[in-house]
């Protein structure tokens, strides 16, 4: 690991990138799936592009947690322990935040994303573990997403507050702040105390908070459009626990009357918001009516989610690829028997793994659904198996299905999903092979996503923000089967790129029809193309390569924000 210092970093202003979670490597757990990931992939995009920016972060020394399954699918969660000392180094500088009218010692640790181009980034992780804080203070940071709403609300006060004042106290000058998702947006509480108007005469106590200063220096983006992902705390909550920063009725024009919004109090101290797809920003501009809601759609890094197979590939034809992933568009030049080469390279890795680590049986050359998110109800990973023998019957001898996923601890229904889908899996064991896979991470991520013929998404549209791990899926050649939600309705060209479930987005979401769509196209399109047309299968590979990948990647969103959002 190689020695860097804060110091090494503050010879120019800063872009400061605050996110709750950001998923650097694999076993690093500081990360929970796509917001995560995502963040991961922005920062290592910034890197790459030689970007003038630092991120903040949670030390989560117990992870978000590593999933057990027993035979039935019952889901168990374990710590996933995290010692920083292995990845990051320990910075001397504390500041103190307030907690329930207590001071809070914060500390930091410093990672440094390296790159190839020559750029370095640095990304601070912020923890409470030290000795001079009382023992339920130790704590707060330890887990992803974990814990009551009162420890939310004070996992995100370090964040937030914590955050902006360690910046500081190292001596960074921060140009922009940018919020990803409202888990971090106390952070504008902080800025409001540093900007206050010189008024010497205040008849009304609103009139010494420079809103229009804390505005030019803050982007957010919004990443869903489901109710759950939109952090509220009741003022009782707020008023014990954030030690009254700024006076309660400025509080509530800003976060709300009722609960503290934190998406609604960064959209009103942001001077440009986002959502993360086109059809995102539509949801979220009718969800928050009277705010302007652009959209940059999210992309992945590419180099991170391409496999090694189909690195050297692209290594030999695409030359300089990684950093200018526009350069895919000119994926003809490779011939289709070193393309398809290469897809079965990982495709045996990935069958040798599930085979290994569940016993499957599953073999090299049956057609392959992959299907690995966060097993939550709108995302509907059952749909698949809606008519079980029609399934049955389509599939036989020829399909092949690989699940992976993580319910959220709390998450009830996600985790009967996962339930039910191993009980698909034991009905249908004499004529479909299908597996679950346990402890879905990055690493396994790659494995699946490079690995499968096709990536299936069914997700209850509009509820699907983006959806970036079919992105991921493209750079390796593998096209998507998707409802038409998120990035799929701007990657979508049918039969081209892949193929849509059910409706245009155009059109009122009927999920009756979905099931009926998928069948008819896995039944009478994709599984014949996938057997009987290889030259055409290997036509859509080049084209998910060609017209996906060289678009939805972080580099190209990395220059949209710098341009749309950071020079503003």
């Amino acid at each position: 690991m190689a020695q860097y210092s804060t110091d090494d970093f503050i010879n120019e202003p800063k872009i400061a990138y605050f996110s709750m979670e950001i998923g650097i490597r694999s076993d690093m757990p500081t990360y929970s799936g796509g917001l995560g990931v995502l963040a991961g992939d922005t920062v290592k995009s910034a890197t790459d592009l030689k970007l003038p920016m630092i991120a903040i972060t949670l030390l989560t020394k117990k992870g978000y947690f590593k999933q057990e399954l027993d035979i039935y699918g019952r889901q168990t969660e374990l710590p996933d322990e995290l010692d920083p000392v292995k990845f990051m180094i320990p910075i001397k500088e504390r500041v103190s935040v307030c907690i329930e009218n207590r001071d809070v010692a914060v500390a930091a640790w410093l990672y440094v994303i390296e790159s190839a181009t020559g750029g370095r980034m640095p990304v601070l992780f912020l923890d409470t573990d030290l000795p001079e804080n009382e023992e339920q203070d130790r704590g707060i940071a330890y887990h992803l997403y974990g814990g009551d709403q009162v420890y939310r609300l004070k996992q995100e006060i370090v964040l937030g507050i914590g955050g902006v004042r360690m910046l500081e106290c190292l001596g960074f000058e921060i140009k922009k702040y940018h919020m990803n998702e409202g888990h971090s947006s106390l952070l504008t509480l902080e800025l409001l105390l540093r900007y206050k108007k010189d008024i010497e005469e205040v008849w009304d106590e609103k009139l010494v908070w420079d809103f229009d200063k804390v505005r030019s220096l803050c982007v957010f983006t919004t990443h869903t459009p489901v109710a759950a992902g939109h952090d509220k705390f009741s003022y009782d909550i707020v008023g014990r626990v954030l030690c009254n920063m700024l006076p309660i009725e400025v509080m509530k024009d800003l976060g709300g009357k009722d609960n503290l919004n934190l998406t609604l109090l960064a959209l009103n101290l942001s001077n440009y918001v986002n959502g993360v797809a086109k059809k995102h920003g539509e949801v979220s501009q009718g969800m928050f009516p009277g705010y302007h809601i652009n959209a940059i759609t999210n992309g992945v890094h590419s180099f991170s989610w391409t496999c090694d197979s189909m690195k050297r590939l692209f290594d030999k034809y695409l030359p300089g690829w990684a950093n200018e992933p526009e350069i895919f568009v000119r994926v003809g030049r490779i011939p289709d028997d070193e393309l398809w080469t290469a897809h079965m390279e990982a495709k045996r890795i990935l069958i040798d793994y599930v085979n290994r680590e569940a016993q499957a049986d599953m073999n090299y050359d049956t057609f392959t659904i992959g299907f690995a998110r966060r097993a939550t109800a709108y995302k509907r990973a059952d749909l698949l198996f809606t008519d079980v023998e029609k399934l049955a019957r389509i599939g036989e001898g020829r399909l092949q299905i690989i699940y992976a996923g993580k319910a959220h601890p709390r998450d009830e229904n996600g985790k009967m999903l996962i339930q039910k889908i191993f009980e698909y899996k034991d009905r249908l064991k004499d004529r479909l092979k299908v597996v679950f896979l346990k402890n879905y991470n990055m690493e396994l991520a790659l494995k699946l996503v490079s690995g499968v013929d096709v990536w299936l998404n069914t997700p209850l549209r509009p509820l699907e923000a983006s959806g970036t791990s079919g992105m991921k899926a493209t750079h390796n050649g593998v096209p998507n089967f998707s409802v038409l939600d998120g990035w799929w309705i701007e990657g979508h060209i049918e039969g081209f790129t892949g193929w849509a479930i059910g409706p245009s987005s155009e059109v009122a979401a009927d999920p009756s029809k979905d099931a009926d769509d998928l069948y008819h196209k896995l039944e009478h399109v994709i599984i014949p193309a996938f057997y009987n047309d290889k030259h055409l299968w290997i036509r859509i590979m080049q084209n998910a390569i060609g017209k996906n990948a060289y678009y939805f990647n972080t580099h190209r969103m990395m220059r949209r924000y710098v341009t749309e959002a950071y020079i503003r």
